[in-house]
């Protein structure tokens, strides 16, 4: 892909537009910490230089396709939840149900979790002040969303809605981390099975965390999620 001189806001849109779904795509080959502004510039057929027009930096790219894939996301979890959480089921029972439907979707998101892994450690080096403000700010709006999407199912979780959300896409940047092992990790566990009980399947991983996370903010008396 070759492209001329972008010279009207329209043709500026198209090119940052083919920076971010080339980067993407490489999300879809490669982790995080594998792509390189070298790499992305070479497929998207530009100078380095010229990506730096539009983002300063590989981490900005990424921090605002971590945006994009969280509003892709949210937007299929109402759908998910919806399906899921039967509103007349009593309070644990909406609530297990909320964990099980969390830890699949995420699960099934290894990019999404994997930039939300990178996101405080990587993404937020190696950019301006304005460029972390306009992230927060994006961040914030998909939090409130997130918040008001889980709390209209399970309105017991109250005030304690924003923490349990913030703290699960922690828990899911984190646990991914380890999934899948790397090679070395999986030969140890075949020398010796008895360390495969530190082996985390990432659904279950993330499940555990949810449900012990909403007992933590479930009122008293409402604090016995199914597992």
């Amino acid at each position: 892909m070759t492209f001329q001189r972008a010279r009207s806001e329209e043709q500026r849109e198209i090119r940052r537009r083919a920076i971010l779904d080339t980067a993407a795509a490489m999300l879809d080959e490669m982790p995080v910490a594998e792509v390189s502004l070298n790499e992305l510039s070479r497929r998207v057929g530009l100078a380095k230089s010229n990506v730096l027009r539009y983002f300063e930096s590989r981490e900005a790219v990424l921090l605002e396709l971590l945006d994009v894939f969280l509003e892709s996301w949210l937007a299929e979890l109402a759908d998910e939840l919806a399906a899921d959480v039967e509103p007349d089921g009593p309070p644990e029972v909406r609530a297990g149900r909320l964990a099980e439907t969390l830890s699949r979707s995420l699960s099934d998101r290894a990019v999404l979790c994997d930039l939300l892994g990178a996101q405080g450690g990587v993404l937020e080096h190696n950019v301006s002040v304005e460029v972390v403000k306009e992230h927060k700010r994006s961040a914030l709006g998909r939090l409130a969303t997130m918040t008001d999407l889980v709390r209209s199912h399970v309105p017991e979780l109250g005030d304690g809605a924003q923490l349990f959300c913030l703290m699960s896409l922690v828990s899911a940047g984190a646990l991914s981390a380890y999934v899948p092992p790397p090679p070395s990790v999986l030969a140890a566990y075949a020398d010796e099975p008895a360390l495969g009980v530190l082996h985390l399947e990432l659904r279950d991983a993330l499940r555990a965390s949810f449900t012990s996370a909403l007992l933590g903010v479930l009122p008293r008396g409402q604090q016995t999620p199914p597992t």
